[in-house]
Order: C-alpha cells, then structure tokens, then sequence
C-alpha cells in the first residue's frame, strides 16, 4: 500500500534536504534518496566556500540571502556553519577586473602578498578581494537540515532510486526502490539526474547538463598561514586553499560528463600540482584524497526553481551548478513558500523580495 504525503522529494543531496527542513512542519514530507546514505555524490564534494562575488547576478542575490539564513541558525548549533574566510582572485589586471563583481574590490599586488605570502610575486600582475566570504562546515550543514526535517515529522528513505512516476487524479503515485507513494507535489531536485527524473516521470527533460569539477587535498612544505583566503585563478583554471597543514586545489574544470559517479581522471591532479608548484612556495607533495563532483547547470547558467507550467504538481528544484551550497537556503526558502501556496496552504512569511524577484526576472515558472 502507498504511503501518502502532501509532497514527496527526489534527491537526497543539498537542495533536497534544505527543502525538507523548510517544509516539514508545515506539510506531510517525504525525501527519497536511491543511494544508501544522503548527499553521496556532489554535495559530499564540495569546496565548502560561500562566496557572495561568485556567479551571476542571481545567483550572488541569492548567495547573500543563503548567508542570512545559515548565519541565523548558527547560534543554535553545536558548531559553526560558518567562518570568515576571503577570496582572493589572481591574474592580469583585465582579466581580474572582468571577474571582479559583487563585493570584491582590487587590491595592490603588495597586499595580495601580503595575504597569501606563499605566491610566487611573478605569477600575478592584480588581484581582487572579497571580505564577505565564508568557509561553510558542509557535513554540519547537512545533518542540521537533515535533524531539522526528522525532527518535524518528514521521512527519510535512502537506498531508494525512482523507477516510476505518473500523474494520478490530482496528485503523483511514485514508485522508488521497494517503496510506493502518492503525493499532491513530486520535487525533483535530483541534481544530475535531474532530467532522468523527468523522462521517468513523463515530464519533458530541460536540457540540464552535468560538469565535471575535481579537487584534491594534498601535503605541503610550507603550510599557508592560518586566516589566508582562497585564492583562484580570474580565468578560472585553478583554486587553493588552507585544508589544516594541507591544501585544497582543484583544476576547476568545466568538462561535460553523464550523469555517474564520478572519479578524477588520470594525470589531472598531477597537472595541477606541477603547476601550483611553478606559481607557489607551498612545495605540494603527496595526494592525501581526490575526487570529483558533478555541477549541473541549465543553458543560461540559472538555477531552476518552479511549478512546471505542462505538469501538474511537478517541481524542479535542479540546475544550482558549482553554487548548491550557497543558494540551496534561499532557493528552499522559495519553493517552500511556492510549494505551500501551490496546494492551497499558508505561504507563511514571504521569502525575502530581492531573491524572489532576481529569480522570478529569469525562470520562476517552468516553460511558462
């Protein structure tokens, strides 16, 4: 017999979980996940930085609004979310002035130095700064979100993956796993496999593509200081930063990929590294673990959030790309609040107007 909610999510990474503590509570929720443990693939491969100058327009809107709402919950918790950490970009001075948006400002070469003494004073001619910048505790992220959702009465089935989904009456009857359901609203918020989700539950595909993006943590010589920024490359070919006595570096390639478990390939870390070497004094050495996450974008480089117009009780909840961590509040807020109004219930309050309106200027609806 299926089990009956008000909606039932698909996707138990970043997104998927900040919607289930934003709407458990306020309606019958059920997350279903068809790995055996949440946030397996990109949101366990995550860079763990919030940066508010990264990305477009929209996406910087709602990066600030993400930071709110995390930073407001971070006095409830056993531990940070969040702590101060500057990006830094690096390269000429047209490239990083092109990149430069939001709230980062130039500074001189002197004091990029000043801040990362490890870059080699040659491998750079300017650099930008933002101040506003987090590093973001990504596992306690996820458990708060989770702990919220358990605790409000939402279920959450992993070990789970959808095999059918249809349009009943007025609700959705979805098959996952060994389990069955029936609910009023089906979520996809199924990361890379957005679209599958789609084709599966008869719902025209939009087209989301997955991106490879890989990172490694490795030994060094000479640690960067304790407080140093992240610092990235303005033509996007690289980022590092302090992993305790190690460093975090990532090629921050943008290579299409199906939608898999992914893994690095050969000789790209290795690449990398001999490169940082060239650039830095970090002296990087042994590979301590490397992997690869899959970022997946619509065309325009915008998130996907809405009611899809030719489905009823469909939502998309998808395309956040590289920046999952940094709107996935935000963007929850959102849908929980269309979601809500969707099927007849309380909004509550209204999520903050300079999100909803930067999102509903691009694609708020669904093929409306």
């Amino acid at each position: 017999m299926a089990a009956t909610y008000d909606v039932v999510i698909i996707g138990g990474g970043i997104a998927g979980l900040s919607l289930a503590s934003a709407l458990a509570g306020k309606c019958s929720v059920a997350l279903v996940e068809a790995e055996q443990q949440l946030a397996y693939h990109t949101s366990s491969r995550s860079a763990r930085q919030l940066i508010p100058s990264y990305g477009p327009p929209v996406v910087q809107e709602l990066t600030v609004r993400t930071l709110e709402l995390i930073a407001a919950r971070d006095a409830e918790l056993p531990g940070p979310v969040l702590s101060p950490r500057s990006f830094m970009l690096i390269g000429d001075d047209e490239t990083v002035r092109s990149e430069a948006s939001g709230q980062m400002r130039m500074i001189t070469h002197a004091e990029a130095l000043e801040l990362c003494p490890v870059l080699k004073p040659g491998s750079f001619s300017a650099a930008g700064l933002d101040t506003g910048s987090f590093g973001c505790n990504a596992p306690v992220l996820l458990e708060d979100h989770r702990a919220r959702a358990v605790a409000a009465g939402a279920d959450i089935i992993t070990g789970a993956r959808l095999h059918s989904a249809q349009r009943l009456g007025s609700g959705w009857e979805v098959g996952a796993g060994q389990e069955a359901f029936q609910a009023g609203v089906l979520v996809n918020a199924a990361g890379a496999w957005a679209d599958e989700v789609a084709v599966i539950s008869g719902v025209e595909k939009l087209g989301l593509q997955p991106y490879r993006r890989t990172a490694a943590i490795a030994a060094v010589e000479h640690s960067l200081p304790e407080g140093s920024p992240m610092v990235a490359a303005a033509d996007d070919s690289f980022y590092f930063r302090r992993e305790g006595a190690d460093v975090l570096v990532s090629p921050s390639e943008h290579v299409a990929s199906a939608a898999e478990d992914a893994r690095p390939f050969p000789g790209d870390v290795e690449r990398l590294i001999a490169r940082l070497n060239s650039l830095t004094t970090l002296g990087i050495g042994a590979v301590r673990t490397a992997w690869t996450g899959l970022r997946t974008e619509a065309a325009d480089g915008v998130p996907v959030a809405g009611f899809d117009a030719e489905a009823a009780g469909f939502y998309w909840l998808a395309g956040q790309g590289g920046y999952g961590f940094q709107t996935s509040s935000a963007m929850a807020e959102i849908a929980a609040a269309q979601i809500l109004a969707g099927r007849g219930g309380s909004a509550g309050a209204s999520p903050e107007s300079r999100t909803a309106d930067a999102l509903a200027a691009t694609r708020w609806s669904i093929r409306r």
